[in-house]
């Protein structure tokens, strides 16, 4: 499917970003604001759409993120950057079971269980979180789940359970998207991390981008670099079983694989991790017993022990302030029920 005009409200770019457009200046172009200049060339859009999609960061010139004020020169490349992929097929309504804990005329948040694929793309063209959210809505006139004006205001992994929020309208979704844009949301995450921390708090800032040698893993590069994208992340113990450590992650930016990276960074992969080195034994006795432990242990949750637990926002209409918190899911329940009569144990 062909990206459309449309897609100029769209998703939160904290994320990976895909191409949707692209158009080359040619060698005579005559210097003209890019706003300007895309109005020439996409229909059935208006300026404002293109400005407001310029200072959310999603029109680049050259690679690079530009406002609405830029000049567009002779032979600049002018792209439309999206999170998502650009769907190759039509979404199709699917009726897959959704855990919705909040929905309005305006919105709606879901609670994504480990497993579920958020968008469509890279072999997964069924199944997913948008499949299910066009069945859900199939009969609101707004919603149409192939246009990216509408829909989903963040992502988070497949593996990754948790908190979701869904605009139902496009103004709806301008307004959210800018919340995640200029940091005002409110996104906690309870992860299970190998290793023990000598202080109860601290803070991994870092640029992510994509690892040279394995593109399927991000990686951490120094913050005053230019490779990668800024990014925070606030961390806080909440209880110690020894060998692995249950803490909050705070998000400041919402980068792809974020807190996966920046905890394999300072030492601390999380637990069943396969991406980052999380199914390896990192810590505790080298004994055939606690390798049996450890390994019954990765059995109960075969996936990263990462929950999106909390998400805040301000509703986009009303202006009043939501806050939602999601239950643990029983597999992470049960994992650490087995490190902490571990723990126990041990102590």
């Amino acid at each position: 499917m062909a990206a459309d005009d449309s897609a100029l409200d769209t998703d939160l770019p904290d994320s990976e970003l895909y191409e949707h457009r692209r158009v080359v200046a040619d060698k005579g172009q005559t210097l003209l604001r890019v706003d300007k200049f895309l109005m020439e060339h996409l229909h059935d859009t208006s300026r404002a759409r293109i400005q407001r999609a310029a200072e959310a960061g999603y029109i680049h010139v050259n690679d690079c993120p530009v406002k609405s004020n830029y000049r567009v020169k002779p032979l600049d490349v002018v792209t439309l950057m999206l999170d998502h992929p650009r769907f190759e097929t039509e979404v199709v309504a699917e009726d897959i079971p959704l855990d919705i804990v909040y929905e309005d005329d305006q919105l709606l948040v879901v609670n994504k269980a480990a497993g579920m694929v958020v968008h469509p793309g890279c072999g997964n063209y069924s199944g997913t979180l948008v499949n299910a959210l066009a069945w859900h809505l199939r009969d609101l006139p707004s919603y149409d789940p192939n246009d990216p004006s509408v829909g989903l205001c963040h992502r988070i992994d497949k593996d990754t359970s948790g908190l979701l929020v869904v605009a139902k309208t496009a103004d709806a979704k301008t307004r959210l998207c800018h919340q995640f844009y200029v940091k005002s949301t409110r996104r906690e995450y309870n992860a299970l991390v190998w290793g023990g921390f000598d202080t109860d708090h601290g803070t991994v800032e870092g640029n992510i981008g994509r690892d040279p040698r394995d593109r399927l893993r991000m990686a951490v590069f120094p913050p005053d670099s230019e490779v990668g994208k800024p990014a925070v992340t606030h961390w806080r113990v909440e209880e110690r079983f020894g060998p692995v450590t249950w803490i909050e992650c705070r998000l400041e930016t919402g980068r792809t694989h974020q807190i996966r990276a920046h905890m394999r960074h300072i030492g601390h992969p999380l637990f069943a991790d396969e991406r980052y080195g999380g199914t390896e034994i990192l810590r505790g006795q080298p004994t055939a017993k606690y390798r049996a432990f450890v390994q019954n242990a990765l059995a109960l949750c075969p996936r990263q022990a990462l929950h999106a637990r909390t998400l805040g926002f301000t509703h986009p209409t009303s202006g009043q302030q939501l806050y939602f918190t999601s239950e643990l899911p029983a597999d992470l329940k049960q994992l650490l029920t087995k490190w902490r009569t571990y723990a126990q144990a041990t102590a």
